[in-house]
């Protein structure tokens, strides 16, 4: 996330090198490396190569939501396996898959995850950031 904060903050015409990534943001590189090469495959990043190359937002960060950046990242926010998209539709721990409690719960966990990570974009984020950032600078402390 704070290397896409990161690259959200600068111009696509302006690539930014993993190395200098890596540095601003203190991620270790070939951690980085991997993180970034996941996101271009998955179509949310592009790459530039030689000179002036870089990696840069493939999509406006308003186009960007922080649940497709997890999906891709985690393979999803399931709380549970039997939830997860990619998981078979009935765990092996579950007697009754349509009756099972955890599941039900865990489902309406989902679903609010899900409500707020699929209509949060990555300039929401920022923009929220941002803000705090201004209200935290506007308060006087008038600690002795």
């Amino acid at each position: 996330m704070k290397a896409l904060i990161n690259l959200a903050g600068k111009p696509a015409e302006e690539p930014v090198l993993i190395s200098e990534l890596a540095k601003q943001e203190e991620i270790p590189r070939k951690f980085l490396e991997a993180i970034l090469l996941s996101l271009k495959n998955a179509g949310l990043l592009q790459s530039k190569i030689g000179k002036g190359g870089g990696y840069f937002l493939a999509r406006d960060p308003r186009n960007i939501t922080i649940g497709s950046i997890i999906k891709v990242l985690e393979g999803g926010y399931a709380p549970v396996q039997c939830l997860n998209e990619s998981a078979a539709p009935q765990c092996d721990e579950c007697g009754d898959y349509s009756s099972c409690g955890i599941r039900l719960v865990m489902s309406d966990v989902m679903q609010a995850i899900s409500s707020v990570l699929e209509t949060t974009t990555l300039a929401d984020m920022i923009e929220r950031s941002d803000n705090a950032k201004r209200a935290r600078s506007n308060i006087i402390d008038f600690s002795i």
